[in-house]
């Protein structure tokens, strides 16, 4: 570009207004001058070098200036140079604005030159598919016929010769496609429902596999061949895949489930063991069958025996889910279930068969009783045997409560002793029970076990309530027993039964302490039937110890005798009573006939007068023992068992000649009887009739200075259940210090 083009290109530059912040800069600028002149020129001597400091200033002003000059003339050149480039860019703007009018008035042209041709071009689509539907006119006059053909092989189950007749329906319709451009032919409209009808039929023929593996094998190979080939088959773009595999393998579980799960309905109550056999059975067959039959005629990626096992398995769980979700089981289902579940179905009348291949285990599969079924079940069995225990015991209670009232005697066994098959009876519905439990679970036999023990104890408490009744009404009469006594004798029995065969219910493990329940309560039965037979025993001797002692007593055997004769009698059936219970029921019996003879002794009704009634009276007593003794002998019962030797360390007492010695005589008393009390020996020595107070006093002290009771002493419980007379104030201390306070007063 020349200057002179430059120079008209220029624009006339205006002077503008000053910088807005030049005046401060100039402010600043004369400061700055003024503190630096200032500073310079401050001693005299610098002045002399003014003019120096004026040029030098000067020059540097020129300086300036000339730079600043050559900045604003290249600031303006640039300025000038920029304003000739955006003139010619408006230039080139313009002259492509008035191109691009003209493009567009030339596309508007051809665009209705186009709206002409459009009719001619749609008259050539439609040649070109009259051309297309001309040359395969032939083969589409022949589709409604193939249409109908192919359904008439899809209902014979003609199953490949109907996929490619299908397939080539199918061929035929894609041709058409693109030179139809897309058009949908009315002829093809029913051939997705064919392709639909032909897929039912192949996943019927699939639902029926077990059936058609025996009877027709080749229809279940060509159901299976065309869903594989149809599965396999690419599909055209925008056609949904057919995946007929897993509709068939759909089929082959369902068609299984409906054989075997099918019905809606329960089994009824009862038939559950019926219905578990019945599976039992049926579901290794089905394994086989699928095992030999089935699997040869699909593919080996169906699993053909896996598939069928883990369908039963599925199938049987969701039953007997829905099983469990119904009305609560019987005992029976339920035990047959328990017991079907845990160890038939996998063991090897089952799914564990060693016929069976490794594909058919299902023991890693989810169980077929989760937890919280086996608790339920477990819980239901045991309620239900525990309501029919319960009342089987009662029935036998119940049995045996019948008998007590009858005119015969109760029965007895080959040895003589009282026999009754209720305590067999009941410890074999207990010890069955719990059998049973143990070909289910531990769990379930510890439960029935607890339950056992429970009803039993329960029972044990019922008969002895059923006991007292039955005491009770005979001693008021309400209901009279003709064997009365041998009915007892015959409970204990009983109870020495249960006792001598319980450990038949203690479990292998358990700990030892499982049956002291059950043995405290067969214990106290015990006790309580011993108290019953001796209570009968009391209630037929009070009369007669009512003249013990007495003159008569002293001067005659007669009244013992009379004790003896009736004891014997009231014990002649004890030896129908099983030891050891004997043994015990003897001594027992003997200790209440010493009882009653010390509680005689014991009433002050007779006060020796004289040495000769003292040597009369221990006389007595030793005869007595000795007849006492000599009676529980021929009974049975061992000497060292007996209490009758009382009787004569009370004869010591009185037959003692030298009052002085009493002392002695009182704390040997006590080292052979413990529990002999002040009371005790103050109503024997009131018997003698010869002592001051102070000498009783002497003799009672000896009781506080005795020995320990000697290792052979006896500890059975003797004077402790004997009351000695006591007469008293009512704010009267303890018995002891009672007695000394007595004799003391008087």
């Amino acid at each position: 570009m020349d200057s002179a083009a430059k120079d008209e290109m220029q624009p006339e530059l205006s002077p503008g207004p000053e910088w807005p912040e030049q005046e401060r800069a100039e402010q600043l600028a004369r400061g700055a001058a003024l503190k630096w002149a200032s500073g310079i020129f401050y001693r005299p001597e610098q002045l002399a070098r003014l003019g120096q400091y004026r040029s030098r200033e000067v020059q540097r002003t020129c300086s300036l200036e000339a730079r600043l000059k050559s900045v604003v003339q290249s600031y303006l050149e640039g300025v000038q140079t920029g304003v000739w480039q955006l003139a010619r860019a408006i230039e080139a703007v313009q002259g492509t604005r008035e191109a691009l009018s003209q493009a567009r008035g030339l596309l508007q042209g051809m665009s209705q030159a186009l709206r002409t041709l459009e009719p001619l071009r749609e008259r050539v689509a439609q040649y070109k598919q009259l051309q297309a539907l001309s040359h395969l006119l032939p083969r589409l006059r022949a589709v409604p016929a193939a249409v109908a053909h192919t359904q008439t092989l899809i209902d014979a189950q003609q199953f490949l010769e109907a996929y490619v007749s299908l397939r080539e329906l199918e061929q035929l319709r894609e041709d058409m496609w693109a030179p139809l451009g897309g058009l949908e032919l009315p002829v093809f409209q029913g051939l997705d429902l064919l392709f639909e009808a032909l897929g039912q039929a192949v996943e019927a023929a699939a639902g029926a596999a077990g059936k058609l593996a025996r009877e027709d094998p080749a229809l279940l190979v060509a159901a299976v061949r065309v869903a594989e080939v149809e599965t396999g088959r690419t599909t055209p773009l925008g056609q949904v895949p057919r995946d007929w595999r897993q509709r068939c393998l759909r089929a082959l579980q369902e068609g299984l489930e409906q054989t075997h799960f099918g019905s809606p309905l329960l089994p009824a109550p009862g038939a559950l063991p019926g219905w578990l056999e019945a599976l039992r059975v049926a579901l290794p067959v089905e394994l086989a069958t699928a095992e030999a039959l089935v699997a040869p005629c699909c593919p080996p990626q169906y699993n053909v025996v896996q598939l069928w096992a883990h369908t039963l398995h599925s199938g049987l769980r969701r039953s007997l889910q829905h099983l469990l979700a119904g009305p609560e089981l019987e005992a029976a289902d339920a035990f047959a279930l328990l017991h079907w579940a845990l160890h038939v179905y996998l063991g090897q009348e089952m799914m564990g068969s060693l016929e069976l291949g490794p594909e058919a285990d299902v023991s890693q599969l989810e169980p077929l009783l989760t937890l919280e079924n086996i608790e339920q079940l477990e819980a239901t069995f045991v309620a239900n045997v525990q309501a029919s225990v319960s009342q089987w015991l009662q029935n036998a209670l119940d049995g045996e409560v019948a008998e007590w009232g009858r005119e015969q005697g109760p029965n007895t066994d080959p040895s003589g002793s009282y026999y009754s098959p209720m305590p067999a009876i009941v410890l074999q519905i207990l010890e069955e029970n719990i059998r049973v439990a143990s070909l289910v679970s531990e769990s379930l036999q510890q439960r029935v076990h607890g339950m056992a023990l429970s009803e039993l104890g329960i029972f044990l408490r019922s008969f002895s309530d059923a006991l007292i009744r039955f005491s009770r009404d005979h001693l008021r009469g309400k209901a009279m027993a003709p064997h009365y006594v041998p009915y007892l004798l015959a409970a204990l029995n009983h109870q020495s039964a249960l006792s001598s065969s319980v450990s038949v219910l203690q479990l292998d493990g358990a700990p030892s302490g499982a049956l002291a329940p059950v043995e405290a309560a067969l214990d106290k039965l015990q006790r309580r039937i011993c108290r019953l037979v001796l209570e009968a025993l009391q209630a037929e001797l009070q009369p007669l110890f009512a003249d013990l002692p007495s003159r008569q007593w002293l001067s005659s055997p007669e009244l013992l005798e009379s004790v003896c004769e009736r004891t014997g009698r009231f014990c002649r059936d004890f030896g129908r009573v099983r030891n050891p219970t004997v043994q015990l029921l003897l001594a027992e019996a003997e200790r209440a006939v010493v009882l009653q003879y010390l509680r005689a002794l014991m009433q002050g009704r007779l006060v020796c007068r004289g040495a000769d009634e003292r040597t009369q009276a221990a006389e007595r007593l030793r005869h007595d023992a000795a007849q006492l003794q000599q009676l529980f002998l021929g009974l049975g019962l061992q000497e060292n068992a007996q209490c009758a030797p009382v009787l004569l360390a009370l004869r010591e007492l009185l037959n003692l000649r030298d009052p002085a010695l009493l002392g002695l005589e009182v704390a040997g008393l006590q080292q052979q009887f413990p529990d002999v009390s002040e009371d005790h020996v103050s109503a024997l020595l009131g018997l003698r009739g010869d002592l001051s107070r102070e000498q009783q006093l002497v003799a009672l002290s000896s009781l506080q200075a005795a020995l320990p009771p000697s290792p052979r002493a006896s500890r059975r419980a003797l004077f402790s259940l004997v009351p000695a007379p006591a007469p008293a104030p009512a704010s009267c201390l303890p018995s002891g210090s009672c007695a000394r306070a007595l004799l003391l007063s008087e």
